[in-house]
């Protein structure tokens, strides 16, 4: 499998530059732990504000995550049909997942592709990643196409994930997608940036 060419867009500059000037963050009078687990902890830093009042914020610390759009060579996909605990609903969306620690992201988008599919792909080309929740947290998702899947085995679950996977012709994807189908923010923002970059739409390389 050949290895992406882009760099990981989380170490590029966040602005152009026409943009206005970073704004500065606001001192942290002090900061504490609320909450601590294997998935996710949450802090609470006082901030001191313009003026001299303090005021909380609260920040949930949740690790990078992966997500990944699966392309077969005859340019049909590869979607999941999931089950989400937190509102109780099934649909559809593309293989996504935590990395795990010391984990790069490439190699959590292979893994996350075969746990999730069973399918490993050829080539995985890099999208702009980004910060899915970032009003209460640094949380932030790389983002892959891959490129000539192939079905390798069957799909390798955690107890408690309960996934299909269906292979999709594009225009039905395309269909989808535009009619708000995909309500899985990961998804939705990941097939957006793949297909303005696979059809030109300009400003869609940055």
């Amino acid at each position: 499998m050949s290895s992406p060419t882009n760099p990981d867009p989380r170490a590029r500059p966040a602005s152009r530059a026409d943009d206005p000037e970073p704004h500065p963050g606001f001192p942290v009078e002090r900061s504490e732990r609320i909450y601590d687990s294997i998935w996710c902890g949450l802090r609470r830093d006082v901030l001191r504000l313009p003026g001299g009042d303090l005021q909380d914020y609260h920040v949930v610390e949740i690790t990078d995550a992966v997500v990944v759009v699966p392309r077969l060579a005859d340019g049909r996909y590869v979607l999941i049909w999931q089950h989400r605990h937190p509102h109780g609903r099934s649909h559809w969306e593309v293989p996504a997942g935590r990395m795990h620690a010391d984990e790069a992201p490439e190699a959590a988008a292979l893994r996350e592709l075969r746990e999730e599919t069973g399918y490993a792909c050829g080539r995985l080309e890099r999208l702009s990643g980004f910060f899915p929740v970032n009003g209460i947290s640094d949380h932030y998702a790389h983002a892959f196409v891959a490129h000539d899947c192939e079905l390798e085995g069957e799909l390798q679950l955690d107890r408690a994930e309960r996934i299909t996977a269906r292979v999709v012709a594009e225009q039905e994807v395309r269909e989808r997608l535009l009619a708000g189908d995909f309500q899985d923010g990961f998804t939705a923002l990941a097939l957006f940036q793949h297909f303005a970059r696979a059809h030109g739409i300009a400003g869609a390389e940055g």
